[in-house]
């Protein structure tokens, strides 16, 4: 099966990754919305979990790949893999992430920059990763400590995210300290490889950043545009198609009526502007378009070509 789907923006080619998957509960992926609605989209395990897709994408630019986000990388101990039924195990690198690279016809060195949405474990774990899985190996605490020994997965790397974002990582509330590991981030300070933006900002011709804070008041999604085609990795803002109706928000978000409005000027300008929708965690739908029904905004999927 392949690990690579691939769509055009205008002169951009771009290849949604599949880097894995991971299991996280179906009431707290929805937040107020009843579970005899949401599990008409997703199916629920014996501990209420639904299995969402780890999808990066890269995009073949001029100045070379960009990858965005990262999926949750290798170091992780073998009691956080089952609490998050994590499947990403690799064959040619760490992680499947790698594999997908291969299939796409690149390594890790070749990837020239890498853009976090933001900085939680399963958007920018990928970011470093470890030699061995040693920390699998015994059960451990479900957090790992940070480990000076990780290492920067794209050593030729310019790693770009919201300064906000970085200094919220590094100073957590007790609410989200549990989704920023350090060395995740940590690493890469210490390389001099982050290149920090505030606010709205191209940072590669025809690539843009765009906060849509909410999930976390420093989140951004990014646009890939040629001319009037455009494509969106929204990430935690849209991370599925059932997401797409404005009320549907999760309840990891750490301030939801933020994301409500976030959405409302997204989703009416992607529906407006036909934009492709890239969706991070959608484990059936890697791209779509925004359309309007009789009651709400829905995603209509759009094909991609294999390889």
């Amino acid at each position: 099966m392949s690990l690579v789907s691939s769509f055009s923006v205008g002169r951009f080619r771009c290849h949604c990754l599949d880097a894995g998957s991971i299991r996280l509960d179906g009431g707290a992926m929805f937040g107020v919305v009843a579970k005899p609605l949401w599990e008409k989209h997703f199916e629920a395990d014996e501990h209420n979990r639904i299995r969402l897709a780890l999808r990066c994408l890269l995009v073949e630019h001029d100045a070379g790949p960009v990858l965005i986000d990262t999926g949750i990388g290798n170091k992780d101990n073998k009691k956080f893999l089952n609490i998050y039924g994590v499947e990403n195990r690799g064959t040619t690198g760490p992680t499947q992430l790698e594999d997908a690279l291969a299939e796409a016809g690149l390594a890790p060195g070749d990837i020239r920059f890498v853009i976090n949405t933001h900085l939680h474990f399963d958007h920018a774990g990928g970011n470093t990763y470890l030699e061995r899985h040693d920390a699998e190996e015994g059960e451990g605490t479900a957090r790992p400590p940070f480990r000076p020994s990780a290492q920067l997965s794209f050593p030729n790397a310019t790693y770009i995210v919201q300064q906000g974002e970085l200094q919220a990582a590094r100073n957590p509330s007790i609410r989200s300290a549990a989704s920023y590991l350090e060395d995740n981030f940590e690493p890469i300070a210490e390389a001099d490889a982050w290149r920090l933006v505030e606010g709205e900002t191209e940072v590669l011709p025809g690539i843009s950043v765009l906060p849509t804070p909410g999930h976390t008041p420093f989140h951004q999604s990014v646009l890939v545009s040629d001319g009037d085609e455009v494509a969106c990795y929204a990430a935690d803002c849209v991370p599925t198609t059932a997401h797409v109706p404005l009320p549907w928000i999760m309840a990891y978000d750490l301030e939801p009526l933020v994301t409500l409005e976030t959405k409302k000027y997204l989703i009416a300008r992607a529906e407006a502007e036909g934009w492709t929708m890239v969706f991070e965690h959608d484990p059936n739908v890697a791209v779509g378009r925004i359309a309007k029904d009789s009651k709400s905004y829905v995603c209509v999927p759009l094909d991609t070509q294999m390889g």
